[in-house]
């Protein structure tokens, strides 16, 4: 189908309905995520690295996914992780110093290919040979996922924008699977609503 004949559709489909469409397909690719033992395992080496050995969670992405990884870091802060976004160009020029022992990054990049995602690994390994990463993609045989200890796949479904350019489904999926890591170390470590009531 194309631009001509989708800006057709949209006029001609009532409004309503193209919100039910959109709503239902984003809702498919959540439900369509692929369910593997990843998961535990990124949970797990949260918990291990963060919460037993007493280093940081280090999210990076770059643009759209920069904007979700910045998210996921806050988030793991108020649930008691303490955790911080690293723009990976910045890292570039000084700011990898913020890597210490016992760290842990969780880099975000539908691609699998970004340039300076794959440019940030080379340089905090180098730094750091011992940091491992857990990686969020849609491509999970890119260079990124090879290179990861844990590859979280979203499953690659194709974006609702009518273009099928604009990040937008794998945005609430990278969301999404965040908000599993997120849940699943407040279970893990036991964080009550006391805990999350004094850091707010």
């Amino acid at each position: 189908m194309n631009f001509i004949q989708t800006k057709a559709n949209l006029i001609d489909m009532n409004f309503t309905e193209r919100i039910e469409e959109i709503l239902h397909k984003e809702a498919q690719a959540i439900l369509d995520i692929p369910m593997t033992d990843q998961f535990e395992k990124a949970v797990k080496l949260i918990v291990e690295q963060v919460h037993e050995k007493g280093g940081k969670l280090v999210t990076s992405g770059m643009g759209k996914a920069g904007q979700i990884a910045m998210n996921i870091a806050t988030t793991f802060c108020s649930t008691g992780t303490p955790a911080v976004f690293l723009h990976p160009s910045e890292a570039q020029h000084g700011d990898l110093g913020i890597l210490q022992k016992n760290d842990l990054m969780l880099v975000i990049s539908n691609s699998g290919k970004t340039r300076e995602i794959l440019e940030l690994l080379h340089l905090a390994s180098n730094l750091m040979p011992e940091l491992k990463f857990i990686v969020i993609t849609g491509n999970n045989q890119s260079e990124l996922a090879q290179r990861a200890d844990v590859c979280l796949f979203t499953g690659a479904p194709g974006e609702v924008c009518p273009l099928g350019l604009t990040p937008t489904t794998s945005t609430t999926l990278m969301t999404v699977i965040g908000d599993i890591l997120v849940v699943g170390a407040m279970e893990a470590t036991h964080f009550d609503a006391h805990q999350y009531a004094l850091r707010h």
